[in-house]
């Protein structure tokens, strides 16, 4: 590249003219949006906003995914050169105008307003027909998510990736615990568990409250094609949520991560996985639980970013009409 030609790559976060494109500014350098796509509020003609929530005050054992939208980012810098792999050619960069929202704002010493900060914070995308793939932050962040979501279609379909069932019994709704994220979604109504899935569950859980499940060993002696066509034919083509737990990967694969299990899934299954639910109704994702402080070799945000990436290009492949 020329050295004028360079000059014109310079933090395109902000200088970018055209919303859609590839990127090709030095990955170590430049501002770390997601993708290195456009930082605005603006959701005039955009397809789907990246957004973060670095909120960690829910968790059971260690804290630090506060920072993982941040690493996330900074770990995508190595993408956005090409076109997804895998995807027959699909450039959702280069066909879709997808822009980084910028982070949920809130006070750190008021965790009672958190929640409703959230849902408001989404419900804004959704109301101008954008979708979201979510940055975390601990799991809890998706009830609120899943709140926003239900107001505008209803109870929702979820495919769940995750080491955990996070259905631990809790009537309390005002209680903030990621633990407990989806029996609350579940008993509220936002979610509907006949058309739900979790995918890679390896710890105990007394009651599924009507969800299916398919453990890590299931997925490891059946495989991925089996599993993508049981979370397929549960969903349907009802309106779907994607939350992707990054513990739903074994710890040789994301170390940073507050509640490691060991046997969980590998990265190539994950990308299996993902890759293959291509066609369902997808209206909207996250990936949470990156704590980058467990990680020194940042391993866990990489895969963290590629999660994200194939969320991205699973909601823009679906809008293709593929």
């Amino acid at each position: 590249m020329a050295l004028e030609d360079a000059k014109k790559q310079v933090d395109l976060a902000f200088t970018r003219e055209a919303r859609r494109g590839l990127a090709f500014e030095n990955a170590f350098g430049g501002a770390t949006s997601f993708l290195r796509r456009t930082y605005t509020k603006d959701l005039t003609g955009v397809d789907l906003a990246i957004t973060g929530v670095p909120f960690d005050q829910a968790v059971t054992h260690r804290t630090g995914t506060r920072f993982g939208p941040r690493a996330i980012r900074e770990a995508s810098t190595l993408q956005p050169y090409d076109p997804p792999y895998g995807w027959q050619g699909f450039d959702p960069l280069g066909e879709f105008s997808v822009i980084d929202y910028g982070d949920v704002a809130f006070d750190y010493a008021y965790t009672p307003s958190f929640p409703d900060l959230v849902t408001d914070h989404i419900r804004t995308i959704l109301a101008a027909n954008v979708g979201t793939v979510t940055l975390g932050g601990d799991h809890f962040i998706t009830l609120p998510i899943l709140k926003a979501y239900a107001e505008k279609y209803g109870a929702m379909s979820v495919i769940h990736f995750d080491a955990h069932s996070d259905l631990w019994a809790d009537d309390d709704m005002s209680r903030i615990d990621h633990g407990t994220f989806m029996y609350k979604a579940v008993k509220l109504g936002l979610v509907d568990p006949a058309r739900s899935i979790q995918i890679g569950i390896r710890t105990e859980c007394d009651d599924y409250c009507g969800m299916d499940y398919i453990d890590a060993r299931a997925v490891h002696e059946k495989g991925t094609g089996w599993a993508v066509a049981q979370a397929k034919a549960k969903v349907g083509d009802n309106p779907t949520y994607i939350t992707f737990d990054i513990d739903a990967l074994d710890p040789a694969f994301a170390p940073g991560t507050g509640t490691p299990v060991w046997g969980g899934l590998t990265s190539w299954q994950a990308a299996a996985m993902l890759r293959d639910l291509a066609g369902i109704n997808l209206v909207g994702g996250d990936i949470v639980e990156v704590s980058p402080p467990y990680d020194t070799t940042g391993a866990t945000a990489i895969a963290g970013a590629h999660v994200a990436t194939e969320l991205m290009t699973l909601y823009c492949w679906n809008r293709k009409g593929r």
